[in-house]
């Protein structure tokens, strides 16, 4: 019975950070190899980091990416030889790493172990839709040949396969398909099979997305059992270069089954996944499948025997546990993975911008309230998870020293927020004492430090300097916008200063629902490095309040906010805005963003699926949607950047394109309109 050991292991990288990156990855290394684990799978170009844009076209980078191998090889040489005698058994890892050959960058595997790298396995299918360009960077592998890629070291000039590679161990023969390899429909596990592939593992780096997660889990399954074999899929994690989150997903799979699975939105910088599988189970169903390649290289080596290890196995991590606060995340679920997503984004935001905690201006509405809530997830996801001692630590890396000595846990927990996050209330006349008091309770039911400014006489200083200018008083019959977005501009500045004396990151409040169709002020209620909930709609972010609130009885903070109908404020009270007699149903507006955004639908398609939806209003709501849509594609391009959370996103830089100036589909709404009168005569 041949039992091998096969390890997974997702790291939380950086671009461009070479000895964190290169630390992270060794201190993986070591824990697989003293865990007596033969086969290593770390995530794709885990070397340089995925997002390193167009840094990628940097030589300097590339030598520097290839010097980092060299060195992570030379570690691993000595790493096996100290532990030889110990073990006497084989240990390969796949290491993610850009290298540079005949004018062309490519996306690679090697593979690596006691003998060196023995097999360079660049990237056949490159990922270049939604948030991914890999095609500006990377060339494409194309067939199944190999070539010899030569370089020089401190011994002379050395060389190895690059290309179409399969590692042959004896009874353990590994191959390799990276990330977008296993999603094509021709995928490179069909002639890894056929040349008697029997492990084969994924390096990835695989963006989160609301429900992604199950996906991979059945091109592992499905790999697995199609290929006859066992299969290692490896993701990276954590928020490696600003909007992607990466979720740390780590299968094993062995006949057709997951046998093994890591913990998702770890706040470790790495997570090691291993399972003992028999090879003797997948291989006797292979026999007489093989069908060499005539181009492919197998590398062999057949003196190398198995560990010693007594049974299969491995472990399975379906809900995620906590001390404090929420007792489970189930992370099959669209609102419990986004707290978990958005709370290690906005820590390792924190963490690589080298911020010291947040400002937020807190209006006492559904949206300021959400993301005050997502850092209180964040501190209380890193302290279940790290513990108080390496939390502490981690954030005197920061630069935060805190004094949490004789604090109980959720005095510790108090501590944290109030020193991470501070919040403001900035009320003119039109704000409700209803929304402070909101603001208020919710602030110090987390511990949140907390500040009211009274805003008004800002806002009476602009008014009267532009009466002056133009020779008139402003009203509300011909003014309407300019004494709105007065009010929401004049919170950016106390803000803004609050955030640079702190050093810390201002976060932005808007969401996709108004993103959409620009319900927003610039450089007002916009202004921050960072827009956390942009990502989601504005009905997603209310139910997953009621959820957060339901879901930690304790926590108490949010039930003046959700007695609240979501309203602006910027108009007198008497008045009584709201944001959907401003726009439309919430419910209808994220139906047509979404046949917009998702379906690319023309505004005569929607008009008819509204109709047939029996949505009264339809044509005077998507008349308003792509009027406003169209008109305001100028804010999205300045947004702060934002989590990509599904693939619905509205980012310009990564996702939904849309020009700036068009002609915004007014001939065909025209045409609607008309049509419409018609039909009524």
């Amino acid at each position: 019975m041949n039992l091998i050991k096969l390890g997974a292991a997702a790291l939380n990288q950086t671009p461009l950070d070479w000895e964190g990156n290169k630390k992270n990855i060794t201190d993986a290394i070591v824990e697989a190899f003293n865990d007596d684990v033969n086969v290593l799978c770390l995530p794709e170009l885990c070397v340089t980091g995925y997002g390193c844009e167009d840094a990628f076209f940097m030589q300097s980078v590339l030598d520097k990416a290839w010097e980092i191998t060299l060195e992570i090889e030379l570690f691993i040489k000595n790493l096996t030889k100290e532990g030889w005698e110990k073990r006497r058994t084989f240990f390969i890892v796949s290491i993610g790493a850009p290298v540079a050959r005949n004018g062309g960058i490519y996306n690679c595997s090697i593979l690596t172990g006691h003998a060196g790298i023995q097999g360079i396995i660049p990237k056949k299918n490159l990922c270049s839709d939604g948030v991914h360009y890999e095609s500006r960077w990377f060339k494409a592998w194309e067939g199944t040949s190999y070539e010899a890629l030569e370089w020089h070291s401190d011994i002379g000039k050395r060389t190895a396969p690059f290309g179409c590679v399969l590692l042959d161990k004896g009874a353990a023969r590994i191959g390799v398909e990276i990330c977008e390899d296993a999603w094509a429909a021709d995928r490179s596990g069909i002639t890894l099979s056929q040349m008697g592939a029997n492990i084969i593992i994924n390096p990835s780096a695989s963006h989160f997305a609301f429900g992604k997660d199950k996906v991979r889990k059945r091109f592992v399954e499905e790999g697995s059992r199609a290929f006859k074999c066992a299969y290692v899929y490896a993701n990276l994690l954590g928020n490696e270069s600003g909007r992607i989150i990466f979720d740390g997903d780590t299968y094993i799979a062995s006949g057709g089954k997951i046998v093994s699975k890591g913990r998702r939105f770890s706040f470790k910088k790495y997570e090691l996944t291993t399972a003992v599988v028999n090879l003797d189970k997948n291989s006797k169903y292979q026999t007489g499948s093989h069908k060499p390649s005539q181009t492919a290289r197998v590398i062999r080596d057949n003196k190398i025997t198995f560990g010693n290890f007594k049974k299969e196995g491995g472990n399975l991590h379906p809900l995620d546990k906590s001390s404090y606060g929420r007792k489970y995340y189930d992370l099959s679920t669209d609102k419990d993975c986004f707290t978990r997503a958005v709370a290690l984004g906005l820590w390792d935001y924190m963490r690589k911008s080298h911020s010291k905690g947040f400002v937020l201006s807190l209006s006492g509405g559904a949206d300021s309230a959400a993301v005050a809530c997502l850092v209180r997830s964040m501190v209380i996801c890193a302290y279940n998870e790290l513990g108080s001692k390496l939390m502490l630590d981690k954030l005197e890396e920061m630069g935060i020293e805190i004094d949490t000595s004789s604090l109980s846990e959720e005095g510790f927990i108090r501590k944290i927020i109030e020193e991470l996050l501070t919040c403001v209330y900035q009320g003119t006349k039109n704000s409700s004492d209803t929304t402070e008091r909101a603001a208020f309770n919710l602030a110090a039911s987390m511990g949140a430090k907390f500040h009211t400014i009274d805003v008004q006489p800002m806002v009476d200083s602009y008014r009267g300097v532009t009466e002056d200018m133009l020779g008139r008083e402003l009203n509300w019959e011909t003014d309407d916008i300019a004494l709105q977005n007065i009010q929401a501009r004049v919170r950016a500045p106390s803000v803004w200063m609050m955030a640079n004396i702190k050093g810390a990151l201002l976060l932005s409040t808007s969401n996709r629902s108004e993103a959409a169709v620009g319900y927003a002020t610039m450089d007002g209620d916009t202004c921050g490095g960072l827009s956390p909930i942009a990502g989601v709609s504005k009905i997603f972010l209310l139910e997953w309040l009621w959820e957060y609130s339901s879901g930690d009885p304790e926590f108490g903070g949010l039930s003046g906010v959700l007695k609240l109908k979501p309203s602006a404020e910027l108009r007198p009270q008497e008045d009584e805005q709201s944001d959907e007699d401003d726009l439309m149903p919430y419910s209808v507006l994220d139906k047509i963003e979404k046949m917009v955004v998702l379906d690319k639908m023309s505004p005569t398609d929607i008009v008819q699926v509204l109709e047939a939806s029996n949505v009264e209003n339809a044509l005077t709501y998507v008349e308003k949607f792509f009027t406003l849509f169209t008109r305001n594609q100028w804010k999205r391009e300045r947004y702060a950047p934002s989590f990509h959370l599904d693939d619905e996103s509205l980012d310009p830089k990564t996702f939904f394109r849309f020009p700036i100036l068009s002609a915004g589909f007014s001939q065909e709404l025209k045409m609607l309109r008309q049509e419409k009168m018609r039909k009524a005569l």
